[in-house]
């Protein structure tokens, strides 16, 4: 009989492609924002989004105002409104769960298995995120960085998880893409841990200690079923 009685999820890169979300919107601000006049070319403007999201984080919400504050020296308010129109829209677009996420969720939840988020996102996102695409009713429990003011591998997002979940470390798998904060944060608290190789986007991360690996998300009911 499985011991696992619980399983935590990233939520980006893991359960949906933020990365490929974030590209195509921000694509699309960029060309709405030349279209509705900013003068300069595509590549200008994405190096100086690039550079602020590797400044101020990835999360970073008032972006195109920093954009336009720095080439402009005020905010234009029909440049940042055709952006940040065109940025929701593909995002909107393009925000979906990964293959078989939502079946392994559904299977997850009818073997009566525990499911939480545990992200680095601000709460409001987490949530709007989740709901988009009506993965809301699955986790009860959604741990962010403004819960306990610190980020993965920090102990404290993944005890705050559990205490939530009701449950003990070793009856608990971590699932992420991120091998340095969600593989060894997990580990570092006693919880059995399971990479999501699929939504590796660089595929250049070192693993050690890693229980196990996941190509496709479903493997996940074996694990769970079988640990």
């Amino acid at each position: 009989m499985s011991t696992i009685k619980a399983v935590v999820f990233d939520l980006d890169n893991t359960l949906v492609d933020f990365m490929a979300m974030k590209r195509q919107a921000v694509d699309a601000a960029i060309d709405a924002m030349m279209d509705a006049g900013l003068k300069l070319t595509y590549d200008q403007v994405k190096e100086h989004i690039d550079e602020i999201y590797r400044e101020l984080g990835i999360e970073y919400q008032q972006v195109f105002d920093r954009l336009l504050t720095d080439v402009l020296g005020h905010v234009d308010p029909r440049i940042i409104s055709a952006g940040i129109i065109a940025y929701r829209r593909a995002r909107e677009a393009a925000l979906k769960p990964y293959p078989h996420v939502t079946a392994t969720l559904m299977k997850l939840n009818r073997l009566g298995i525990r499911m939480a988020v545990l992200s680095d996102a601000p709460t409001r996102e987490a949530w709007l995120r989740l709901c988009f695409i009506n993965f809301h009713h699955f986790f009860d429990v959604v741990v962010t960085f403004d819960d306990t003011g610190e980020r993965k591998p920090s102990p404290k997002p993944f005890l705050m998880a559990l205490n939530k979940l009701q449950v003990e470390p070793h009856e608990t798998i971590m699932v992420g893409d991120w091998a340095e904060r969600d593989m060894v944060g997990a580990r570092n608290v006693g919880m059995k841990t399971a990479f999501a190789k699929y939504g590796d986007s660089f595929g250049n991360q070192v693993l050690t200690d890693v229980d196990f690996v996941l190509d496709d998300i479903k493997q996940l009911i074996d694990i769970v079923q079988t640990s």
